[in-house]
C-alpha cells in the first residue's frame, strides 16, 4: 500500500459516492488507473464495502446499547445465523476476556429493548449498556505510518 492508496482510501472513507473522475483529480492520477486501483483495494479485500452513515435516532430506532454476552457452544448468538440476521442488532464483535461477544443494538423504545434483551437471553447470560451520547460515532480507518 502506496501513499496513493492511502490518499484513496482517505477520499473514499469521506465520501464514498466520489467518481473516479473526481477521485483522479483528488489523488493526481487518470482515471483509468484510479479504477484500476480501487478494483485492486477491493479485490484484496481492503475496501468491504460502500456505506451511508445513518443516525439510528432519526430512521426510528432511538434506544442504542451495548450488550455483552455470555454464551459459548451451540446456544451461542455467534452460531445462531437467525438471530445474527435480525435488524436490531447493528454490530457483533467476537470478544476476550470474560464474555463471548459484544453487540451494538437499537430499539424503538425501552420497552422494545427489554423485548430484545430476553431474546437475547436465552442464547445465556448477558449485561448491557445504554448509550446516552457518541462523541465520536465513526471515524475513518487510517493505515499505520508506513515504515521506512
Amino acid at each position: 500500500m502506496d501513499q496513493v492508496d492511502r490518499s484513496l482510501l482517505a477520499e473514499l472513507q469521506a465520501d464514498g459516492r466520489l467518481s473516479f473522475n473526481e477521485l483522479s483529480r483528488r489523488v493526481h492520477l487518470s482515471s483509468p488507473a484510479v479504477a484500476e486501483r480501487v478494483r485492486r483495494l477491493e479485490e484484496t479485500g481492503t475496501l468491504t464495502g460502500y456505506h451511508a452513515h445513518v443516525d439510528t435516532r432519526q430512521v426510528g430506532w432511538p434506544v442504542l446499547a451495548l450488550v455483552l454476552m455470555d454464551c459459548y457452544g451451540p446456544r451461542c448468538v455467534l452460531q445462531d445465523e437467525q438471530l445474527l440476521a435480525w435488524p436490531k442488532i447493528l454490530e457483533v464483535h467476537r470478544v476476550t476476556g470474560e464474555h463471548c461477544s459484544l453487540l451494538k443494538v437499537v430499539g424503538t423504545s425501552i420497552e422494545d429493548y427489554e423485548q430484545t434483551v430476553d431474546r437475547l437471553g436465552s442464547a445465556g447470560p448477558l449485561s448491557s449498556m445504554m448509550v446516552l451520547s457518541s462523541p465520536l460515532p465513526w471515524r475513518a480507518v487510517e493505515p499505520p505510518p508506513a515504515e521506512g
